[in-house]
């Protein structure tokens, strides 16, 4: 799923995606994963490519997606010189007394289904994709 020129919140697949890390970051892409339990496995990605602003915690739980309000679109506009082309918002719980207020400034968002597994498995199907950091012991 493509979301180009996102400005209302973002409409998530169907499933049970409560538990949240980022999974990537560089200056090209930022890569959010979420599952019911990121332990050994994760079954959607938010894919940012050239995130210009990042203001979330690297885990978060629960997360609502809502409207940027016109004032932080203001704010970007302002900080950046133009108008975002991707703007994602939210609340999250990150662990502490009240839930976070999140913001994420791209180029473009594209939303990924697919389970991503986090250990290494000698056994895994042809074309199983791994989390970056999940390496062949002979490697």
């Amino acid at each position: 799923m493509d979301a180009d020129r996102t400005r209302g919140g973002i409409r998530l697949p169907e499933g049970s995606w409560w538990d949240w890390d980022v999974v990537d970051w560089n200056a090209g892409r930022l890569t959010l994963a979420a599952g019911y339990d990121l332990t050994y496995h994760h079954g959607l990605e938010l894919v940012f490519s050239d995130p210009f602003f990042v203001n979330c915690p690297s885990a978060f739980h629960d997360p609502a997606f809502r409207a940027p309000s016109p004032e932080e679109i203001g704010r970007l506009t302002r900080r950046f010189g133009e108008e975002p082309p991707v703007v994602v918002a939210f609340q999250a719980d990150a662990g502490g007394q009240e839930p976070v207020p999140c913001l994420i400034d791209g180029e473009r968002l594209d939303i990924v289904e697919e389970s991503v597994l986090r250990y290494w498995r000698e056994d895994a199907a042809a074309g199983q994709r791994f989390a970056p950091w999940v390496r062949s012991p002979d490697r």
